[in-house]
């Protein structure tokens, strides 16, 4: 075994000595050795080299000539700060020119040290640079992603967003950007539903310029493929550099699309200028990036384009009922749009008798689907409002229809949440100009009032209710009375977090029925939160010339007197309507109240254009029902003649008893 060797002593001069030669001649750091003159005493081979350039040239320089060599900037602050406190200066970042045959600026990492003897003495600075400039353009481009996500898709509008993406790529990643998207896609259209056979029809979106950059085209104009290349790009892509439309020199050009499955929304052009760096691999991954983001946020901009046009034509249907409501009320109606698609809604629908119903209500949870929602519950109201219901009943039945929506959408979702199902608020309020009567009921909160002619106002003319599809029935109710004049205001109830109407304005605006719905509407409707609707109806009576009643004693006698009252007031009214067969249709229905019915019995006629309405009421609750009576039988034609006869008949129903009805040449006859 051999012996073991003796230890080297080596002082400790020596161990600095190697340690600074290996330091200055082995390591990948660029060295600068100052003295306290901000003089260059000695470099290494990294510093020097870096550039071509000997080392004689920068050693025995002031610091601020060597460093413009590079093309660095020279704070000689921080250099004297560091010489008389002994603080280094580290990780700071300065640029220099770029290397011979490059356009790529270099990003330096430098820190300054003080150098001192073993005594304290203080000999100078020792400058460490790093070349750091892959790492710095690396943070670039991530800074760059992340101020995308940050600033493209702030709006669901398609011009914006490209408008976005030019402002965000200005000028860090390009001196010019031009912005094209389809024809389809600028007109909220589906990208799908283009043939794919031809090549779309682009317009310039957006497009901006930086000084150094090319010339850009307007906004709108019809863009010529060359622009992207021969043909739209499928991913991003370096083109040729050449002439601009306009003839000026270009420098790189990058084009990339603007597509998202499978479908391309346009595509886009990044111009540098003449004499810039050209653009590399990285720089065509960050730009498939930024389109990618860009499409995504087009598309959820045509998106909700599409919903918005869905929701506006379900909130808009159906048709106002202005000619078949105007001789019971007049009617004024607002729809302030957010855009939110919030499911308000309000009709006004006619009803048998000279009645209208007025109807206002407010789906939960604003989106597509509560508009969906509210366009079913509309639906709902008007098939029910057939039935001739009180208010109270059609909340209840309205009701059951919400309650099986919600577990219609349940089963639809398999993660479904109950903050999903749907829920609404709604006031039905029934007016009859014949008696000035009004019937109402709610369900949840909403704005309700009725103003009578005297300036009065009344805001709780109904307590509020249980919401459609929560607690359900009962809901509240109240029947009132009111003088020719009177004004029924109805509005949906604001969203939670909605400011809505402040009461006090809402009394101001109405306290003064001397001014006409519509006045009172432009009013209200600043009042409004986005998305809710209002209904103003301003009640009105049936004349002496309209209206005709009579109390019909309770005997089978009675029934000639009944048809003579009738045939007298057709006659008085001068109608063009076959006398016999009206008398025929009251006398039955008369009949049948005597017989199946009870005392009083009201016998009522109504003028309703070229015809009228007879109603019959009593104080039984007997369903009357038609019958196919055999030849034999001696009665029960009764309501199948009166069917035959009139143009429409029904029943509805009250606390007093019922009231049958038949509407005789109201109906316009159908063109042949």
């Amino acid at each position: 075994m051999d012996a073991e060797q003796p230890l080297v002593t080596v002082d400790e001069k020596t161990w600095g000595e190697a340690v600074l030669g290996a330091v200055f001649t082995q390591a990948q750091v660029g060295l600068h050795v100052l003295d306290r003159d901000l003089r260059v005493i000695k470099v290494n081979k990294v510093a020097a080299g870096v550039r071509g350039i000997p080392a004689e040239r920068i050693v025995g320089r002031p610091a601020a000539e060597a460093y413009a060599t590079f093309g660095v900037s020279y704070d000689e602050g921080v250099l004297l700060d560091v010489l008389a406190t002994g603080r280094p200066a580290t990780g700071r970042l300065v640029t220099g020119l770029p290397r011979p045959g490059t356009h790529r600026l270099p990003v330096f990492s430098v820190s300054v040290h003080r150098l001192e003897d073993t005594d304290g003495k203080v000999l100078g600075l020792v400058v460490t640079s790093t070349d750091v400039t892959d790492r710095e353009r690396a943070r670039a481009r991530l800074d760059l992603l992340h101020d995308a996500h940050e600033r493209i898709g702030t709006g669901l509008d398609v011009e914006r967003t490209a408008r976005e993406l030019v402002d965000v790529t200005l000028p860090g990643f390009a001196d010019s950007v031009v912005v094209a998207l389809t024809d389809a896609v600028l007109r909220g259209k589906d990208p799908a539903l283009e043939s794919a056979d031809t090549a779309p029809l682009l317009r310039c979106a957006a497009a901006g310029r930086t000084v150094a950059g090319p010339p850009v085209p307007d906004v709108g104009p019809v863009l010529l493929p060359g622009v992207f290349g021969d043909a739209l790009p499928t991913e991003a892509a370096l083109l040729p550099a050449g002439p601009t439309a306009g003839g000026h020199p270009a420098g790189p050009v990058l084009v990339a699309p603007l597509s998202v499955h499978g479908q391309v929304l346009g595509a886009v052009a990044f111009h540098r200028g003449q004499g810039a760096e050209p653009y590399g691999r990285d720089d065509l991954a960050l730009a498939a990036a930024l389109t990618t983001r860009t499409a995504i946020c087009l598309e959820n901009a045509l998106r909700f384009t599409r919903e918005h046009i869905v929701m506006y034509a379900l909130q808009s249907w159906p048709l106002r009922q202005h000619e078949a409501t105007q001789r019971a009320v007049d009617v004024a109606q607002r729809h302030r749009p957010g855009g939110t698609g919030a499911g308000s809604w309000y009709d006004v629908i006619p009803l048998p008798g000279a009645r209208v119903a007025l109807v206002a209500g407010q789906v939960e949870n604003p989106g597509l689907s509560a508009v969906a929602t509210m366009s079913r519950l509309r639906t709902a109201v008007h098939s029910l409002s057939t039935l001739d219901l009180d208010p109270h009943e059609l909340l209840a039945r309205l009701h059951t229809t919400t309650r099986r929506l919600s577990g219609e959408q349940s089963d639809a979702s398999a993660f479904g949440s109950a903050a999903d199902e749907p829920t609404a608020s709604c006031t039905i309020a029934v007016y009859d100009p014949a008696v000035g009567r009004l019937d109402v009921a709610r369900a949840g909160t909403s704005l309700f009032a009725v103003v009578r002619p005297d300036g009065s106002v009344d805001d709780r003319p109904v307590e509020d209710g249980p919401l459609l599809g929560a607690e359900g029935p009962p809901f509240a109710c109240a029947t009132h009375e009111l003088p020719e004049g009177s004004t029924i205001c109805l509005a949906s109830a604001p969203a939670p977090g909605d400011e809505g109407a402040r009461p006090d304005g809402v009394m101001a605006a109405l306290s003064r029925p001397d001014r006409d719905p519509e006045a009172m509407a432009d009013d209200l409707e600043r009042l409004l939160a986005p998305d809710r609707v209002l209904l103003l109806a301003r009640t009105r009576r049936l004349s002496a010339d309209e209206l005709a009643a009579w109390e019909i004693p309770f005997d089978f006698a009675e029934v000639g007197t009944a048809r003579t009252l009738v045939e007298d007031r057709i006659a008085q009214w001068g109608l063009a309507l076959d006398p016999f067969a009206v008398t025929l249709v009251a006398s039955e229905l008369v009949t049948n109240a005597i017989r199946y019915g009870a005392a009083p019995i009201t016998l009522r006629l109504m003028k309703e254009g070229p015809g009228l309405v007879c109603e019959v009421s009593d104080a039984g609750q007997a369903a009357p029902h038609l019958r196919h009576a055999k030849a034999v039988d001696e009665g029960g034609r009764g309501l199948l003649i009166c069917a035959s006869i009139a143009d429409d008949w029904g029943v509805r129903y009250t606390d007093a008893g019922k009231t049958v009805w038949a509407e005789i040449g109201t109906k316009a006859p159908s063109p042949r």
